[in-house]
């Protein structure tokens, strides 16, 4: 092998899939009123969403936690339980709708975040590897011809991918002045890196 170079290729899609973090926060006196009290207000989010039309499946537990806060320690103020909740939103055009229902729960109810996703990107990935592909090879051409040698086959490739991560919920104010929605989920870039090695012929 005598030539290694790099490509990339990138392509934009628009994510078709919200998943929501949500939950529900108490603090009582006790641990046990705390937990229960959590574990009801958790009971009522799950219903809202069934109501608003969430699947059971497409909701799933993400957090439980129950511990003291001091007031100064070893004083104990309170003690705070939490359950949190991915929801999936197959709908975008329902987003609002969902979280208005978590919203709805009452003050025990809480919004962690968003981020979004394609969910098919098989298309697109295939584009950003065409891409990636060609881009490499140009790049080998071109070193060929700087070295006055003529190319060769490719005897290696590897290829590592790269993604949008999540959006945090702070940029929903952001996206509500775009738009009626209160959130947008934009365009992910999907990229593929590719290391080509090549022989000189």
């Amino acid at each position: 092998m005598d030539i290694t170079v790099v490509g990339e290729g990138a392509v934009l899609a628009a994510p078709d899939i919200l998943r929501l973090h949500a939950g529900v926060e108490v603090r009582r006196a006790s641990a046990a009123e705390s937990f229960s009290a959590a574990r009801s207000a958790a009971a009522r989010l799950a219903e809202a969403l069934a109501r608003a039309g969430v699947a059971a499946e497409d909701v799933r537990t993400v957090e439980l936690s129950l511990g003291p806060e001091y007031e100064s320690y070893p004083k104990v103020a309170a003690y705070r339980a939490v359950q949190g909740v991915e929801v999936v939103v197959r709908d975008l055009t329902r987003a609002d709708h969902v979280i208005d229902t978590v919203a709805g729960v009452g003050e025990e109810a809480r919004l962690n975040g968003v981020a979004f996703e394609v969910s098919d990107s098989s298309g697109f990935m295939k584009e950003a590897r065409a891409r990636a592909f060609r881009d490499a090879a140009a790049k080998a051409a071109h070193y060929a011809e700087l070295a006055g040698r003529p190319l060769g086959r490719v005897v290696s490739v590897s290829e590592e991918l790269k993604g949008g991560g999540p959006q945090p919920l702070r940029h929903m104010a952001l996206a509500a002045a775009e738009s009626d929605a209160s959130i947008s989920p934009g365009r992910q870039t999907l990229t593929v890196t590719v290391r080509l090695g090549y022989d000189f012929a």
